[in-house]
């Protein structure tokens, strides 16, 4: 389409807003009663729903998150520990496998969960016996003494 004025010109830049009317009442299409019709209605339903979206994909994470964990958490008592132990063991153990990895290994692959557990297990039972000592001073007795070479 050829401009020869400019009022013609200025005159067709009217179909901006219809499209961009027409991008809200997409949005809205599913509203109930003149939410869906009504540009203005619509406009602060479709703003609304998009906070709405926004808060609810954060929610979304915090959510998968503790599921993840109740699973974990569920799984690891089979095996006779506590979460919070299996992790702190994992991650001293340098095992670097998020929490969506451990929990989909919990439900589909419940053997290398298991080895996972007895990975967990046996770092904690370093731990004990580290903590022990070497066995040269009486069990549960713990010094501050610092040997120098």
């Amino acid at each position: 389409m050829v401009f020869l004025t400019l009022p013609c010109w200025i005159r067709n830049r009217g179909t901006d807003r219809f499209w961009k009317v027409q991008e809200i009442v997409k949005h809205a299409r599913h509203f109930r009663g003149r939410k869906n019709r009504c540009y203005r209605l619509a406009m602060r339903a479709v703003r609304r729903a998009f906070v709405y979206a926004t808060k609810g994909r954060k929610l979304k994470k915090r959510n998968m998150r503790t599921l993840w964990i109740s699973r974990i958490a569920a799984a690891t008592r089979e095996h006779g520990m506590k979460y919070p132990v299996l992790m702190h063991n994992l991650a001293t153990s340098s095992v670097q496998l998020n929490r969506r990895v451990i929990c989909d290994l919990a439900i589909t692959e419940p053997r290398s969960f298991l080895s996972l557990a007895k990975l967990a297990r046996a770092r904690q039972q370093e731990g004990f016996r580290a903590a022990l000592g070497d066995g040269k001073e009486p069990p549960g007795v713990f010094s501050r003494v610092v040997m120098l070479q």
